[in-house]
């Protein structure tokens, strides 16, 4: 493990140009990678967790996208506040405290039981406490942080080329975000399932929630989903859906959702998800792929609020009609 404190943890920069292309992904490829980061993102949400207090829809545990990779924000301990960074552009994570120390070390392929060791040890340095449950959450067939010697894989193309389209989506689904005024999510990335997401609220209270998600209690699901939302989201692939995809749903799902009009021609509902979803490489190749992309959440929305009758006028900026 590499270390360092103050100033001396001064990171090399790179040379990277401003680029309006959107980056390829490919799930297939980058596989083993986004399963190790996701993993690795779940230890460091898990230390969220312990630290703050629960804030409606587990939006206190969540990670912001920031421009060379993610992090926590700030977390109180028992001696300082402090923040843990993954820096996908340098491949180092970083762990800075309010009395000025910086710890890192560097984002290698690593076992996850490795990471999660060293990361124990460099908080240890800084004395702040460590307390979490070591199971995964919303995975099946889960293996604890400290037994994980299998997903071992990060390269760092992988990892870089991943940040890089989290920051143009982060960046379209906040101009969509700035449209409502109603009750709205930030623009944050759920380390439960490798997501980042927007959600919007009526105002009405929902149907309990079944819960039923793997390795997460059920009053997890049912708080998350006390109201009714309709959230977009996207999010690199999994092995049950193996292709980067933008999502848009709506909880509860109103009669004739999964057959109203949405655009792009490309969009379609799936109805094992129950979820519309536009396949990433469509906005990627799109000549304005950010129009693309807002038209997918805007129609998606349009159907989810014409639907479930929310009060558009009152909830919307600049509302239309459309």
């Amino acid at each position: 493990m590499r270390s360092s404190k103050g100033n001396k943890n001064q990171l090399p920069t790179k040379n990277y140009s401003m680029r309006t292309a959107w980056p390829v992904l490919s799930f297939p490829e980058a596989k083993a990678t986004y399963e190790t980061l996701h993993l690795w993102t779940q230890i460091v949400g898990k230390i969220k967790l312990t630290k703050l207090p629960w804030i409606n829809h587990s939006w206190h545990v969540t990670q912001l996208v920031t421009p060379v990779g993610l992090t926590t924000a700030v977390m109180p301990d028992r001696s300082c506040y402090f923040e843990i960074e993954f820096d996908l552009v340098h491949h180092q994570l970083l762990v800075k405290t309010s009395t000025g120390q910086i710890r890192s070390f560097a984002l290698e392929a690593m076992a996850v039981a490795d990471f999660y060791f060293n990361l124990k040890q460099l908080l240890q340095e800084l004395d702040i406490e460590l307390n979490i449950n070591l199971v995964p959450n919303e995975l099946e067939d889960a293996i604890p942080f400290d037994q994980d010697y299998i997903h071992a894989t990060y390269e760092p193309e992988h990892a870089e080329a991943l940040h890089q389209a989290l920051l143009r989506v982060q960046d379209v689904f906040t101009t969509f975000r700035s449209g409502f005024r109603g009750k709205c999510s930030p623009v944050h990335f759920y380390w439960g399932g490798l997501d980042l997401a927007v959600s919007r609220f009526s105002g009405r209270t929902a149907p309990r929630h079944p819960g039923g998600v793997p390795n997460l209690p059920d009053w997890v699901a049912q708080e998350a989903y006390s109201h009714e939302v309709c959230s977009g989201g996207f999010w690199p692939g999994s092995e049950g859906f193996p292709l980067a995809a933008f999502y848009s749903y709506i909880y509860p799902e109103p009669e004739g959702y999964k057959d109203y009009p949405v655009l792009p021609e490309q969009a379609y509902y799936d109805d094992t998800l129950r979820e519309f979803i536009l396949p990433y490489e469509v906005v990627q190749q799109a000549e304005n792929p950010s129009a693309t992309l807002l038209a997918f959440l805007q129609s998606t929305y349009n159907a989810a609020a014409d639907l479930a009758q929310w009060d558009r006028q009152a909830l919307e900026i600049n509302f239309n009609g459309a």
